[in-house]
């Protein structure tokens, strides 16, 4: 059974940082492209960042590039997402998700195979 799950949330100031974490089981880890969305209190999922399966390229969301990294570990089957300069409207939660096989991107939220449960970031003012 494909699993993903996610850690690192939690209440962050304004400008501060926080990296979250997804550790991934059930699938091959390598073929799939893997990511974060997010979803904000009463608005639609977002795509944040992806690793494609293909040479593991990386694709951010306009509002987070220059901030935002993404980064995995393939032995132990986990990808990262480093938060710096974190705002008050980035308060969601964040879910991994997987796209593949040989997926060149996260694509919309409709193509994604494996969502994890998500872990809450708050960031205050």
């Amino acid at each position: 059974e494909a699993q993903l799950v996610e850690s690192g949330g939690g209440l962050v100031q304004a400008g501060g940082s926080l990296t979250l974490s997804c550790v991934a089981s059930g699938f091959t880890f390598d073929d799939y492209a893997i990511g974060w969305f997010r979803q904000v209190a009463g608005k639609e999922r977002e795509g944040v960042s992806c690793l494609s399966a293909i040479d593991r390229d990386t694709d951010y969301a306009d509002a987070v590039k220059g901030r935002f990294t993404i980064s995995s570990d393939s032995a132990k089957k986990t990808v990262y997402l480093q938060m710096n300069n974190l705002k008050p409207e980035e308060t969601a939660r964040y879910y991994c998700v997987a796209v593949g096989p040989y997926a060149r991107d996260c694509a919309g939220e409709d193509g994604v195979d494996y969502w994890g449960e998500g872990t809450l970031v708050t960031v205050a003012t």
